[in-house]
């Protein structure tokens, strides 16, 4: 029997031909994608979903979705798909990341343009019978600085464009190496730089922990009075209430804006306040970019259920069927490494080195490399997947290089990683013992055996007397309860570590106590993926 996609939202009729040209049937209703109730009630009647932005994988969607094995967007956000409900139903959840870059970035450029001028505004008065000529003094984009925040996919594509227009760009992106920005003709700096020098702010990066309000209060009062801030990226990355202030203070010029903190937004603070342009979420909306992102679902979602192929999966790692079994926790070892030195990694990537040890140096290391790869990001991009992170990382001029090698030690086979960034270097190592869990056996050159938890705690310190007792004093104080404690050092009264595998997140108290201790280094909170 042919697999089926029931296809939710708009999609182009090529789109759709595509899967019934590879054996898919496909059922195209593009209106259930608002008619939550009756999608629910036939989903469980298909092998693939197909949507944009419309429908909603929720949860009880998913639930309801008892053949389903993938769900396929046309675009970059899933904020729409409901990614561990899926996983946990081992449903794949891919998207297109790269069909409509372009796209947004010119969005972008254009929203620009129209803060500069007053586009908008001068528009509706010349329209309305006025000729206020003296009313709409605007600003040139040449010879200007633009403060560019995130210098990835699409904000490597507004860099390019903004330099063809002749002004000055810096861009601030902790994974942008000074390689990397030489060759793009950009200044690498801090973000407290870029706001103090940008007389245009544009924002390009995922909304995560630690880009959620990125542009606060704080950091406005920092920026350059007359600043203009423009962000295509995603609501939340900048506080509008604190912006619609500034603006009102004149401390800044203007804004244009295409996403907001709740959408559809039927209000904001920073509706009808002068020289601020909004639009409807409209980055990816040009028939280009949609019919490219609709064409690649189609393909990407017909090679999978036909043939078993894996792309551009947020969940999954691209690997064959007849791999999978042995692959599997080797998939997941390669992960949680990244995951560790991308969640302890402060400074900027220059170079990621990967040791294939024994067993590990005859499988599929091109998966491996990239999982890992998406781990160590994962922190800095969430939307990150196996085969877009080694894109990122070559955009970003890490250099990378692996390494194999017949069994030297004690395992039949390991995995070590060594970052080397602007300060230190840093290292890792893991194998998976016959439960097929991970586990960690080397941090900091430092030997050590320690299961892999959700939520854990790194501890960097001098070996000196009493540690042991002040963490789990300090820990228990705190009602945090430890199921295991891993400990090494190098040397004796040398550099020490501790690995604790928590029953809980450790909040932000508690870790200002243990790193309060002068004998401790560093302290950092993890969390793994571990289902």
């Amino acid at each position: 029997m042919a697999p089926r996609v029931l296809v939710s939202d708009e999609l182009s009729e090529t789109a759709v031909q595509i899967f019934r040209d590879r054996g898919v049937e496909v059922d195209f209703q593009p209106q259930l994608g608002k008619d939550k109730e009756k999608l629910a009630e036939i989903i469980g009647n298909y092998d693939g979903l197909a949507i944009r932005s419309a429908t909603k994988a929720t949860e009880k969607l998913i639930a309801a979705a008892t053949n389903l094995k993938v769900i396929g967007r046309a675009g970059i956000g899933v904020d729409n798909v409901d990614i561990p409900a899926a996983s946990r139903r081992g449903i794949i959840v891919m998207n297109t990341p790269f069909g409509n870059s372009i796209t947004t970035a010119e969005h972008a450029i254009a929203l620009m343009f129209a803060v500069a001028r007053q586009l908008p505004a001068a528009d509706t008065s010349t329209q309305a019978g006025k000729w206020e000529k003296s009313k709409f003094m605007g600003v040139e984009i040449t010879g200007k600085t633009l403060g560019v925040i995130g210098a990835g996919n699409i904000g490597s594509i507004v860099c390019s464009r903004a330099l063809g227009l002749k002004m000055h760009v810096l861009a601030y992106d902790p994974f942008l190496s000074a390689e990397r920005a030489q060759e793009m003709g950009v200044t690498k700096v801090e973000l407290d730089d870029l706001l103090a020098q940008a007389d245009f702010i544009t924002l390009h990066v995922p909304m995560t922990d630690k880009t959620r309000g990125i542009l606060g209060k704080d950091a406005l009062a920092k920026t350059k009075p007359g600043v203009r801030i423009i962000n295509c990226a995603r609501g939340g990355l900048v506080d509008e209430a604190a912006l619609a202030e500034a603006i009102k203070s004149g401390h800044v010029a203007g804004a244009g804006f295409d996403v907001f903190e709740v959408e559809p937004a039927k209000e904001s603070p920073l509706f009808g306040l002068p020289n601020v342009v909004c639009t409807p979420h409209l980055g990816a909306s040009t028939t280009e970019a949609q019919e490219n992102v609709a064409l690649q679902v189609a393909e990407q979602m017909s090679d999978y259920l036909v043939h078993g192929a894996v792309s551009n999966a947020i969940n999954m790692p691209s690997i064959t069927a007849d791999e999978a079994p042995r692959l599997k926790p080797f998939i997941r070892l390669a992960d949680v490494l990244g995951a560790f030195v991308g969640q302890v990694t402060d400074t900027a990537i220059k170079e990621i080195e990967i040791l294939y040890d024994g067993s590990t140096a005859t499988m599929n290391t091109k998966a491996l490399t990239s999982a890992l790869l998406a781990g160590l990001i994962r922190s800095q991009v969430a939307d990150v997947n196996m085969v877009s992170a080694p894109i990122m990382i070559k955009e970003k001029g890490v250099i990378l290089s692996e390494a194999k090698r017949d069994k030297s030690g004690v395992y039949d086979g390991y995995i070590k990683l060594t970052v080397t960034t602007d300060k230190n270097t840093r290292s890792v190592a893991g194998t998976v013992f016959s439960d097929g869990k991970p586990r960690f056996i080397q941090i900091k050159g430092i030997n050590m055996d320690a299961d892999v938890g959700a939520n854990m705690v790194y501890i960097s310190n001098t070996d000196v007397p009493g540690m042991i007792g002040f963490m789990g004093t300090t820990l228990g104080a705190a009602g945090v309860n430890i199921a295991n404690f891993q400990l090494g050092r190098d040397k004796q009264g040398g550099d020490a570590i501790a690995l604790l595998y928590v029953d809980e997140p450790i909040k932000d108290e508690v870790i200002a106590q243990l790193t309060a201790n002068p004998a401790i280094r560093q302290v950092k909170p993890l969390v793994f993926n571990v289902d």
